[in-house]
């Protein structure tokens, strides 16, 4: 299928829809490979550098938030405003060569600082990824375009491990980051010379929503509306609560079955790889053709789905901790693996169509700014502390312990969703009467 996009010029060519789809979700890819690859290779790097599992915490979680959350707001504004094809390809380069810098890194200060500027960039990857494909494809498609971008993460996650750790069991822990980031400065000039800028809410038109031809809304009243909407604010409150889950089990995994269930870096680099790889990307997909489908009956399966996925999780996720060998672990990792991203295909769908066109880029920045501070930026900082805390108590099992501290944050998020259904449904309750 071919879209005719208009760019900075009048007349710019027509591209398939299916490759740009390809290109972001790869640079999406290379973004949360870049993310995780200090997790990935945590074992091998606190033996070189010497620090501890609440330093691993506040590097992979809390000073990488702090710079990509805040950053991505202003630079959502930017791109709501300019080309967000060169804002997205900026980016890329910028963060490509601060992962390069982590490999050179000589001490935990040094690390921190290349972690911050990773942050710095990675702020430009996702947010104008999410107003490109809502201008990319209509409304009844973009759920399963989200879906099939978001399988960034999981695919990222996945040859990190197989490719970062087989080059570290090979050769060396700062080898991954050199390589990784010279494919992501590459890319990022493929980007910028192949994906043109599409027309801002060329698909929106027909339902009434303002196009780019609208003026754009203020800086500070785009957020103060993002803030003042109770649905939206809650949804990324919840979208949070999940992601806390998703990001304390993934920056802590591959340590944990190293250190506690006896797993080897080769072994990781195989069967650890497989199980996010297959499991969190067949959960991605699934998830967007469930909203898909359901989506279009109510807009309370944005939230009740997401909500039935994480109770459903929650047990297997304590047999996984609880597993006395690493083979049954992984089998048990694979459902709440397969189930833990439900709500991030829904709550991004769900916010890019409430909002207008010319204010996607922010509002996904504003969406990501709340749900990766909590997720992100508190949950492998919480792991981390907790494991540190236990540890004179529970010693070599310590960082189980704090597994098990994270499961009532399953609970936790599962009703902040069902919150998001009632106020959603009453909203629409309300609408109907003021229609009638």
């Amino acid at each position: 299928m071919s879209v005719e996009v208009v760019g900075d010029t009048p007349a710019a060519r027509p591209v398939r829809t299916g490759l740009v789809l390809g290109m972001l979700c790869f640079v999406y890819v290379l973004n949360f490979l870049d993310r995780q690859l200090i997790s990935i290779l945590a074992k091998p790097i606190q033996d070189a550098l010497q620090i501890s599992d609440s330093q691993l915490g506040r590097i992979t979680g809390f000073y990488f938030a702090l710079f990509y959350c805040s950053i991505a707001i202003p630079v959502g504004w930017l791109a709501d405003r300019t080309n967000r094809m060169k804002v997205l390809s900026i980016a890329c380069a910028l963060w490509s060569g601060a992962t390069a810098a982590c490999g050179m890194a000589g001490s935990y200060g040094q690390l921190v600082i290349a972690r911050m500027a990773v942050g710095v960039g990675e702020a430009g990857g996702v947010p104008p990824s999410y107003a490109i494909i809502s201008d990319y494809f209509p409304r009844e498609r973009r759920g399963s375009a989200m879906a099939i971008f978001n399988l960034g993460p999981p695919l990222g996650s996945a040859l990190g491990v197989a490719f970062g750790a087989s080059l570290a069991a090979a050769f060396d822990w700062r080898l991954p980051f050199y390589v990784i980031g010279a494919v992501g400065v590459v890319t990022a000039i493929v980007v910028y010379i192949v994906v043109p800028e599409p027309r801002r809410g060329g698909y929106d038109a027909a339902i009434g929503a303002p196009t780019e031809s609208a003026a754009p809304a203020g800086f500070v009243s785009t957020i103060t509306r993002f803030f003042s909407n109770p649905i939206l604010l809650l949804a990324s409150v919840a979208s949070g609560a999940a992601n806390f889950i998703t990001y304390g089990i993934s920056n802590f995994a591959t340590l944990f079955l190293m250190r506690e269930k006896g797993m080897q870096l080769s072994e990781v680099a195989i069967w650890y790889a497989l199980v996010v790889g297959v499991a969190m990307s067949a959960g991605i997909y699934v998830s967007g053709r469930l909203i898909d489908r359901f989506g279009a009956r109510t807009k309370a399966a944005y939230a009740v789905i997401p909500a039935i996925s994480l109770v459903l999780a929650l047990p297997f996720f304590l047999g996984f901790v609880w597993a006395p060998h690493w083979q049954l672990a992984l089998i048990f990792l694979c459902v709440p693996m397969f189930l833990n991203s439900f709500f991030l295909s829904a709550t991004v769908t769900f916010v890019q169509g409430e909002v207008h066109p010319d204010q996607r880029v922010i509002s996904g920045a504003l969406l990501l700014l709340v749900m990766n501070f909590i997720g992100l930026g508190l949950g492998p900082t919480y792991v981390g502390m907790a494991s540190d805390f236990f540890q004179p108590g529970y010693g070599v099992h310590a960082l189980q312990t704090a597994f098990f501290a994270l499961a009532p944050m399953y609970l936790i998020a599962a009703l902040l969703f069902l919150a998001l259904a009632h106020r959603i449904n009453k909203s629409q309750t309300l609408t109907g009467e003021s229609a009638r």
